[in-house]
């Protein structure tokens, strides 16, 4: 069969859907306009069942959890920091200082819960649904974030959002290309597009995943 002419099945947490996934569909479209695409975005517990349970080629997000059978095809690095408008981090106090969070389940929610317990600090916490409102907020001075470098240049850039100095970070939660078992032949040519990109690298043979919750 023609790998040019195949379905392909994409699974990604909203965070890698957002920044990463556009381009990257777009110019595989415009070089390979015949291949299915299927894109499902969701949490990172909900693309990682997809993949286990076949529903999926290939999955965006961390690193894959220990029981689902997956290979690791490439990997980007990926940075999150802790920003805030400009006036808020300026007083940034860990225990004090409330935060803005992502909704249960999500990945990043997961990071700053346990960057959180891990320091035993309980913060004010208000919880916005999208990666989108998260920014949206911590620009309005609602609180502080916990996001992905790369989703806030323009807002860095612009001076709207400050990377707050906050103890331990940043922190290194690379982005993964995850396939089943036996990836198809259309799933090897995206990842062969995606591997153009910039900051993908192949992950190394006999990658193996062990449970750390990652970005999403």
């Amino acid at each position: 069969a023609d790998p040019g002419r195949g379905p392909l099945r994409l699974a990604a947490v909203t965070t890698a859907a957002d920044q990463i996934l556009p381009e990257l569909l777009a110019s595989f479209r415009a070089r390979w306009p015949d291949v299915e695409l299927a894109l499902e975005v969701g949490p990172r517990r909900q693309v990682w069942s997809s993949l286990g349970a076949h529903e999926a080629d290939l999955v965006l997000a961390g690193r894959p959890p220990a029981e689902v059978a997956a290979t690791v095809l490439a990997r980007r690095p990926n940075e999150l920091v802790v920003v805030g408008a400009p006036g808020l981090a300026a007083g940034f106090a860990l225990a004090r200082t409330p935060w803005v969070m992502r909704e249960p389940g999500s990945g990043t929610r997961a990071t700053a819960d346990a960057y959180l317990a891990e320091r035993e600090a309980a913060p004010p916490r208000l919880v916005l649904g999208s990666n989108g409102a998260v920014i949206a907020g911590a620009a309005a001075g609602l609180g502080v974030a916990l996001v992905s470098r790369d989703a806030v240049g323009a807002e860095l850039d612009a001076g709207r959002l400050v990377v707050v100095d906050a103890p331990g970070m940043p922190l290194d939660r690379p982005w993964h290309a995850v396939a089943g078992a036996a990836p198809t032949a259309t799933t090897l040519l995206f990842v062969r597009h995606l591997l153009d990109a910039p900051g993908w690298e192949p992950a190394r043979a006999g990658s193996t995943a062990t449970p750390t919750a990652g970005p999403g």
